[in-house]
């Protein structure tokens, strides 16, 4: 396989892992900030874009800060971004990832399934994929830090193996 770019957005879930370590087919390139909200990438998501080749694919994983600052209205804002990226990369496959089951006192599970489903439909709509890994992390000390927010290792093992077969199918597909 000849090496490809592909390009992380969002915030510390991103930014604090080494995906180029697990990655190795992929020039991978990292634009996740800790702390970043889903309005913060969409107000820098054309400097981006200005800057960034166009690349194979594209990783998006964005709201966690959203729901530990109890701001429940980002979804528009994330519609925005995808659009954004498939008018700017129209051959970039670009992925959104789903929510995971963090571990936040008043946030119901209930509500992470049907933010996901919101996310799945707005993925589809936006002709972007959708990556579900609400179901396959669990919400236990394995997989997240005593913080319930931020990962464990095994986690990210989980993460991205699950990100590498989702990838093989989609270029398998084409």
């Amino acid at each position: 396989m000849t090496e490809s770019n592909f390009l992380f957005l969002g915030d510390s879930l991103i930014a604090d892992y080494n995906w180029q370590e697990r990655m190795h087919h992929f020039r991978i390139i990292n634009y996740g900030i800790p702390g970043e909200t889903v309005q913060g990438l969409r107000n820098r998501i054309s400097s981006i874009t200005d800057k960034i080749n166009p690349p194979q694919l594209i990783l998006l994983m964005i709201g966690t800060n959203n729901l530990i600052i109890e701001d429940y209205s980002f979804l528009e804002a994330l519609r925005k971004i995808i659009i954004h990226l498939t008018s700017s990369y129209p051959t970039t496959e670009v992925i959104t990832n789903s929510m995971l089951p963090c571990q936040l006192p008043w946030i119901k599970t209930d509500y992470l399934v049907r933010l996901n489903q919101a996310i799945e439909t707005l993925t589809r709509q936006t002709g972007s994929c959708y990556l579900d890994m609400f179901s396959k992390i669990k919400p236990t000390p394995d997989y997240f830090q005593s913080d319930g927010i931020h990962l464990t290792p095994r986690a990210y093992d989980l993460w991205s193996k699950s990100i590498l077969e989702f990838v093989a199918f989609l270029i398998e597909d084409d």
